[in-house]
This record gives C-alpha cells, sequence and structure tokens, in this order.
C-alpha cells in the first residue's frame, strides 16, 4: 500500500478530520488487537548473537532508516561486524538476499535496504528468522534491524524507539493517539513502550531543544536525542523539489532552511514508484521555472536509471547530541 500520511491526524480542528477519525475508529481497535495477539502467540528466535531492533511505534515518517544507518555505521566504527536485516519493503525478492546496490534495484529489494547497503551488509528476508541465520553465516557479529519493533520472530538485546520530535500534533507526535487507520499509531503507545529499552527523539537540523513535555511521554526509558542533518548544501540555483515519503511536507521544509531556491515541490504517496507521466509532470515543471529537480536519497534510488542523471539527491544522516553516551550504550549490546 502506498500511503500519503493524512494531515488530520496530526489535527484535531476540522470536521471532516473528526467524523472520519470516528468512523475509522472500530478498524482501529482491530487493528490494535491483530498487532497485540500476533506479537504475544509469535515464539521467539535467539539467532546467536545480538540483534539491535530499530523500530517506531507510527506508519513511516519517524526516521528510522537514517537512524539504523548511523548505528550500523557507530558499531562498524567501533571494530563490530555489525549487519543489517530488513523485509525489503516495495521489493520484489523474499530473501534471504544479501543487498548488491550494483545489481538490485528498489524494485527488487526496497529503497531503504538499498540506502543501507552503502553503510554495511545488508540482508533482505520476509522470513526474518532466516535473513538472520543467512547473516550469522556470513559472518556478522551485530544485527541491525531495520523496522522491527512490531516483529517479534527475532529475539532482540536492544529495542530502539525512533520518534519524529518535529511533527505537531495534540499529543505529538502521536497525532491523537488513534491507531491505524484513524491515527498514525501502529500500537498504543503504552503496548509499544512496554517493549522498548530506549527512545530516540530525531529532531531537524535546525531545530531547538527537544520539548520537555515529549521527553516526558516517554516515563523512566533513556531518551537520545539525533538530528537529522544535511550531508552537504541542497543543490544551487532555482530548484523543483519532489518527495514519495510519508511525511513529505518535511522535506519541502528542511530544503527551504537550509537555502535551498525552491520554486516548487511535488508531494507523492510513501515509497512511490515513479511513473513516465509523472517523471514527465516533474521535467515539465522544472521547465517552467527553469529549475533543477531535486528529491531525497530514498527517492533517487527508485527513480529509473535514466532519470537519475537528471534529479539531484539531497542526502541527509543522523546525528546524536551525545554520540558518545549512545555509543556506549551500543557496545553494551555488541
Amino acid at each position: 500500500m502506498k500511503l500519503t500520511t493524512p494531515r488530520w491526524w496530526y489535527e484535531r480542528s476540522g470536521r471532516h478530520g473528526r467524523v472520519t477519525r470516528t468512523l475509522l475508529k472500530p478498524a482501529s481497535w482491530l487493528w490494535a488487537a491483530a498487532t497485540a495477539r500476533r506479537i504475544a502467540r509469535t515464539s521467539v528466535k535467539d539467532v546467536g548473537i545480538p540483534v539491535i531492533s530499530i523500530g517506531n511505534l507510527t506508519v513511516g515518517g519517524s526516521g528510522k532508516t537514517p537512524v539504523a544507518r548511523e548505528v550500523l555505521r557507530l558499531l562498524r566504527a567501533s571494530g563490530v561486524e555489525a549487519q543489517g536485516l530488513s523485509r525489503g519493503y516495495g521489493g520484489r525478492l523474499e530473501g534471504p538476499v544479501r543487498v548488491d546496490p550494483v545489481s538490485h534495484s528498489a524494485s527488487d529489494v526496497g529503497d531503504e535496504p538499498l540506502m543501507l547497503a552503502g553503510e554495511a551488509p545488508m540482508w533482505v528476508a520476509r522470513d526474518r528468522v532466516a535473513g538472520a541465520g543467512v547473516a550469522v553465516a556470513a559472518g556478522a557479529q551485530v544485527l541491525v534491524l531495520d523496522d522491527g519493533h512490531q516483529n517479534p520472530a527475532l529475539k532482540k538485546t536492544l529495542s530502539l524507539i525512533v520518534v519524529d520530535g518535529e511533527t505537531r500534533g495534540d499529543e505529538w507526535p502521536f497525532g491523537d493517539g488513534s491507531v491505524f487507520p484513524s491515527g498514525p499509531m501502529r500500537e498504543p503507545l503504552k503496548a509499544g513502550l512496554a517493549r522498548a529499552d530506549a527512545v530516540i527523539v530525531l529532531l531537524p537540523a535546525d531545530a531547538p531543544e527537544a520539548d520537555p513535555e515529549l521527553v516526558a511521554l516517554f516515563g523512566p526509558l533513556p531518551v537520545f536525542i539525533a538530528r537529522l542533518e544535511p550531508s552537504g548544501p541542497p543543490p544551487a540555483g532555482p530548484q523543483v523539489g519532489f518527495a514519495g515519503i510519508a511525511k513529505p511536507w518535511k522535506v519541502e521544509r528542511a530544503l527551504k532552511a537550509a537555502g535551498c531556491d525552491l520554486k516548487d515541490f511535488a508531494p507523492f504517496p510513501d515509497h512511490a514508484d515513479y511513473r513516465a507521466e509523472d517523471l514527465n509532470f516533474l521535467a515539465d515543471r522544472a521547465a517552467l521555472f527553469e529549475a533543477g529537480l531535486v528529491t531525497t536519497e530514498k527517492d533517487w534510488v527508485r527513480l529509473p536509471p535514466e532519470w537519475r542523471a537528471r534529479v539531484t539527491a539531497w542526502p541527509v544522516v543522523a546525528r546524536f547530541e551525545d554520540e558518545a553516551t549512545f555509543a556506549v550504550l551500543l557496545a553494551g549490546q555488541a
């Protein structure tokens, strides 16, 4: 499912949002019950090495993939053979298969594993236990599980929850706390936090300090602050931006904050497959403004090869404010 995040998830005002939330409440109760039942009934497998899970409590848009990349980088920089494991959402290969950035495309393995494969060996497997097994056989000393919080199949040494500290709502960043589809939550906040070991609040590079009320939501859990920082300036000259992520408005805001001369911006659904008509539309908008085209790294890897030369990728990275303390937490698990 290609999801465009509804803005009314994060707003109480507006009759349309209130009515829609009310109508979808029964479906939310069913979703929450099914998730709880699946987690409770799944047998947990210990694969013999530490498993660090990077997950979230909302449907997309928290920034867990940049955090997973940073965790892999920190572990490998300390001399640990850390490897990644993903379900490969959006890819056709069931795996287990090691992601090859040269021969694989996003349609093979998913956009997020393709991005992470530049940092460390990355495995895609619908069956997480089978994927963990091949990673261990390939020499993995620590497994970093991308988007694993609601998947209980593997015994986890450390469960990290990534929270979007930028999107504000009545109970930001969780909207009004409603579970999908009447809200952004994958499961109720209390249930999700009960299985977590620590929380990572991800903020934009230019944001002020994390709101104390937000941090207080997580009770006794340790909270680490990280910032999503551009790895370089945006392209020079006028630009037309686009993004197919869960919260594309965040990309538009970040480009403007970084000084990009942004003439127009086109949002697409999360994990969008860019069709010829989409790309032609973007090319027409760029021609109208005599501008270049800029997008996220995650979107860029989903573009057809012939289009990548026409579009500039603007990568971002997650950096921890207290990297030393966070590194100690990781070292204690590895």
